[in-house]
């Protein structure tokens, strides 16, 4: 009983914690997200049957014959509930996954969407928990949940389910030991995935007369200073011409010196803002906005250009849009704002690296989910898991092939798609300053845009003496429970 209380009296923290942790806007920055927020808390269950473009035949059978390797064991349960903002089922003529369809076939699999907002879906999570009416699973991409959903008992471990040592699940390794709370992980995630590229417009590139970032980064000539000779020759702030819009580009191009600035070392969060490599790569993008390189998000309702992601890559009018790849894994209608997908106009490539330093380093999520505390399902959940990531190592022509035919994708999208997949394993940042808690998450947000700031940007030097202090304080805090909840359970375990 003890224990239950205090798990539920965690969960009601929490609500508090991360209920509205967003960046300025209300769609995802998970990977399948397209702008999905339908709901409020209280959201009735949604199971549906919607319009989704099949697989081809063939690529049915290379699927059914790959899941062979996983287990025949039969779900008692076949359905698992799902909470986000957006839907894991396959709609509006977007094309099944290979995972999706592995879980189908082997295990008679559904998903039952739960609809909430990108705001509430934490209050709902803990609504659902404290009722006994828990969801099995939670997106972890967002990269919000992470340490303090498992400190406050939202998130139960993962290891009981899944045998991150096995083969099937070796590669995936690194990223899971990464999200590692008590000695047990909390996500099961099968791989790291590039959470923002650099991307931008083929056609408008070679009009400028630019090298193409591509064609430099395979020569191993993406730098800062190409990169920045770039935004400032094309932005013309007067006519609302921008090198760069989005939501991300501060976080992208701060991680190019390697280091988040919130990161965790040792089961402990630190502070990075101190670092001489972050301080010299946010010097770096100060001396360029005070160029007024960047769209002007203030002077337009902290809205992105039409409000509309992409929007003005396809029409010259900005040159990079730092962002998920998913806004471009999508239906060519859908990417249109970048330019036109099957012309061969859409192109990406990793922010730029550092001249004097030799990695290309990649802003990185964990691609996976929690398994919510009181889940239903877990086994259910834990088999969605085993096809995600056979999937993963068996597929991955499949998803290849299905970028070409169905989003038409050419072949040096696939290669760089590869490519950046490989980097953000290879050399990942990961951010957790919005997984620690909401005072720490929006103090960060705004350190974060302090220096490339589109109305008011500031020296690094003036934003670690405003900021330094009061961010040391919160870590402080935030590591003093963290202990204390350690504590607190092997006291648990003790009685």
């Amino acid at each position: 009983m003890k224990t239950t209380k205090k798990m539920l009296a965690a969960l009601c923290a929490l609500t508090f914690c991360v209920g509205a942790a967003s960046c300025g806007n209300t769609s995802s920055s998970s990977s399948k997200a397209a702008g999905d927020s339908t709901s409020s808390t209280g959201a009735e269950e949604v199971t549906t049957t919607v319009a989704a473009k099949e697989m081809a035949e063939s690529q049915k059978e290379q699927v059914a014959s790959i899941a062979e390797k996983l287990d025949d064991t039969k779900l008692e349960n076949q359905t698992v509930k799902f909470l986000s903002h957006w839907k894991i089922n396959p709609q509006d003529n977007n094309v099944v996954p290979p995972d999706i369809q592995m879980f189908r076939d082997k295990y008679d699999g559904k998903f039952e969407d739960i609809s909430t907002t990108w705001e509430n879906r934490y209050t709902d999570l803990a609504s659902r928990v404290m009722a006994n009416e828990a969801p099995d699973m939670f997106s972890a991409m967002d990269m919000d949940g992470f340490p303090q959903g498992a400190i406050k008992s939202m998130f139960q471990p993962v290891d009981d389910y899944i045998d991150l040592d096995s083969d099937l699940w070796k590669p995936a390794k690194p990223t899971n030991d990464a999200f590692v709370y008590e000695g047990k992980h909390y996500v099961a995630a099968i791989e790291s995935q590039p959470d923002i590229v650099c991307i931008y417009n083929k056609k408008v590139v070679e009009e400028k007369g630019y090298e193409d970032p591509a064609e430099l980064y395979y020569k191993d000539e993406w730098t800062w200073s190409k990169f920045s000779e770039m935004c400032l020759d094309f932005a013309d702030y007067e006519n609302e011409i921008a090198a760069l819009d989005g939501w991300w580009y501060a976080k992208g191009l701060g991680h190019t010196c390697g280091l988040p600035l919130i990161g965790m070392k040792d089961g402990q969060i630190v502070n990075n803002m101190s670092d001489p490599a972050v301080a010299k790569i946010q010097e770096k993008m100060y001396d360029l906005q005070k160029n007024k390189v960047c769209f002007d998000l203030a002077a337009n309702n902290w809205q992105v250009r039409g409000n509309t992601y992409g929007q003005g890559v396809g029409s010259g009018e900005t040159l990079f849009f730092p962002c998920g790849m998913w806004a471009i894994e999508a239906k060519p209608e859908d990417v249109k704002p970048y330019g036109d997908v099957e012309a061969g106009e859409v192109m990406f490539c990793p922010m730029p690296r550092m001249d004097e330093n030799d990695k290309y380093y990649v802003t990185a999520r964990d691609n996976g989910y929690f398994l919510c505390a009181g889940a239903q399902n877990p086994k259910g959940w834990a088999a969605y898991q085993n096809c995600r990531m056979l999937a993963k190592t068996d597929a991955a022509d499949i998803t290849e092939q299905q970028l070409k035919e169905d989003y038409k994708w050419n072949d040096d999208m696939i290669k760089m798609r590869r490519d950046i997949y490989a980097l953000a394993n290879e050399n990942p940042v990961y951010e957790f300053s919005g997984g620690v808690s909401q005072e720490l998450s929006d103090a960060m947000n705004n350190v974060s845009q302090s220096t490339v700031h589109t109305s008011d940007p500031k020296s690094w030097t003036q934003t670690v003496e405003e900021n330094k202090n009061a961010v040391d304080e919160l870590i402080r805090r935030a590591n003093e429970n963290l202990d204390e909840k350690k504590d607190e359970k092997k006291e648990e375990k003790k009685d």
